[in-house]
């Protein structure tokens, strides 16, 4: 009895020391992908000395994750595939201010390298697709039968980008993978109601293909502000009275909300 009393001593204290040599356990990490909603963009911000943040940060202290945030304002599809690609000023942006992250080449090649090297990562968002609009619109200069005429070719290379990107990220990265769907910031102009309901069914469909969840943003934002993200206060005011189309800390707040409830 003594002997083994002594046995169950020893081994109890044997791995109470080796617990206490152990390095604690790291912090699970986050990687945030896409455009200036994620980055937190603000125009009432310099961005060359002021650090921003947006929702891939409220969710991250939320959820106790280290974040990653390789986000770049004016982020398309095809800027986030290829150095040449369609991008609406990212890289101009990153000529002009810092991002949240420094990287050479593409957000894409940022995240697979990311990945690669941490296989521990426990989530992975992504927003993609309000620039494609935008470049179209600006193309178009808002012309409705301008954009219908082009709007095929649009969603065919957002639909390709798009599956080429989850395709990467699905080699490095098997764990929670979450699209946050555009909001409207304009629900009252039916041209924009019309080009973004369509590209959000294109990154529902890709993301139920490649096995991850979506975040309802454009329902999220609708049903926050009553159809009025400006009046509601999600929408960055601009000093003229207008709003910008980027959210507040309330707007990022209700986008970090349903990538939760997604969750």
């Amino acid at each position: 009895m003594k002997v083994w009393t002594l046995v169950a001593a020893v081994t109890a204290a044997a791995t109470g020391c080796a617990s206490a040599m152990d390095p604690a356990p790291a912090t699970p990490r986050y990687l945030a992908l896409g455009d200036s909603v994620a980055f937190g963009f603000s125009p009432l911000v310099d961005l060359k000395t002021t650090q921003v943040s947006g929702y891939p940060e409220l969710l991250a202290a939320r959820r106790g994750l280290e974040i990653t945030n390789l986000s770049c304002p004016g982020e398309a599809s095809g800027g986030f595939v290829s150095t040449t690609g369609h991008d609406n000023h990212c890289r101009e942006n990153r000529q002009q201010y810092p991002l949240h992250v420094a990287y050479d080449g593409t957000q894409l090649q940022a995240a697979v390298e990311f990945l690669a090297a941490n296989p521990s990562t426990e989530l992975v968002t992504i927003d993609l697709g309000a620039n494609d609009v935008f470049l179209l619109d600006h193309m178009c200069n808002r012309d409705f039968q301008c954009i219908l005429t082009n709007f095929v070719t649009t969603m065919g290379d957002y639909q390709r980008n798009l599956d080429f990107i989850l395709t990467q990220l699905r080699k490095n990265y098997d764990g929670p993978l979450v699209a946050l769907s555009i909001y409207n910031p304009y629900p009252a102009d039916t041209t924009a109601q019309f080009a973004i309901e369509k590209i959000d069914t294109a990154l529902t469909d890709q993301i139920a293909t490649h096995h991850g969840v979506l975040a309802n943003g454009l329902a999220a934002f609708s049903s926050a502000s009553n159809n009025d993200p400006c009046k509601a206060g999600l929408l960055i005011g601009m000093p003229d009275g207008t709003c910008d189309v980027h959210p507040t800390v309330a707007g990022a707040k209700v986008l970090a909300d349903v990538i939760d409830a997604a969750l």
